[in-house]
């Protein structure tokens, strides 16, 4: 199988033969522990799990990028991905792009890993019982990643993320962002400025190598406007 050159554009995932291309490629080794994983959650919640990114770094990743919950449009791609057709995915693909972080560093995945939407249902804010219901999960998945150093906490139901990533991993670098839904991204400049600050930062943790005298030492996520509290916008 041919390797897919990672797009240069965002929302690349909207053309019908990229996505076949894309998931053609689903069953690489690199994804195998992160999709039983899916799988064992979907079963458990009796709910969709979308699948991770070929084209990011799986199990090999060093960062982890936790978003807040599958948006209803998923459901178009399958996947989360940066390259999904939606603005927070767009918003997501110059993020990274512009912080210089390689795809093949990166996992993203979201805190509530699964649907919460009916199909045909409208966005709506995760519910604090969903969040509690995702938690657990989150000690399995970083069981997947053994090259992980830094996970970016994206608005504040990443947020409620802290404490577990602590205790199951106290070496991890936590690092808070917005979200980066264009509902938040517009409100304020500082919103993206504090965006792009975060994703340097840990682009800078896993180039340089200074994670370690940094891991435990995540700032307190901000309850200001712009984080995403509850706020009906998911991930996609």
């Amino acid at each position: 199988m041919s390797a897919e050159a990672p797009p240069a554009e965002p929302k690349s995932l909207r053309d019908p033969v990229t996505l076949a291309a894309r998931k053609s490629r689903l069953d690489s080794p690199h994804l195998a522990p992160i999709r039983a994983l899916g799988r064992a959650i979907a079963a458990a919640q009796g709910a969709e799990v979308p699948e991770p990114d070929p084209l990011d770094g799986g199990v090999a990743a060093r960062l982890l990028l936790l978003l807040e919950t599958p948006g209803p449009r998923i459901r178009g791609t399958g996947l989360v991905s940066r390259d999904n057709p939606t603005g927070t995915a767009a918003n997501l693909f110059r993020f990274l792009a512009e912080a210089g972080i390689a795809r093949r560093d990166t996992l993203i995945w979201n805190t509530i890993p699964w649907v919460i939407h009916a199909p045909g249902a409208r966005n709506r804010p995760p519910r604090r019982s969903e969040v509690r219901q995702a938690l657990p999960w989150l000690a399995p998945l970083l069981a997947c990643l053994p090259h992980l150093r830094v996970v970016v906490l994206s608005g504040r139901v990443a947020g409620f993320a802290q404490s577990d990533l602590e205790a199951s991993r106290p070496d991890l670098m936590l690092i808070p962002i917005p979200h980066p839904s264009p509902t938040f991204v517009c409100t304020a400049p500082s919103v993206a400025a504090r965006i792009r600050a975060g994703l340097a930062e840990a682009q800078a943790c896993i180039a340089g190598g200074h994670c370690a005298s940094l891991a435990g030492n995540c700032r307190p996520m901000p309850l200001n406007a712009g984080d995403g509290p509850w706020s009906g916008t998911s991930s996609g």
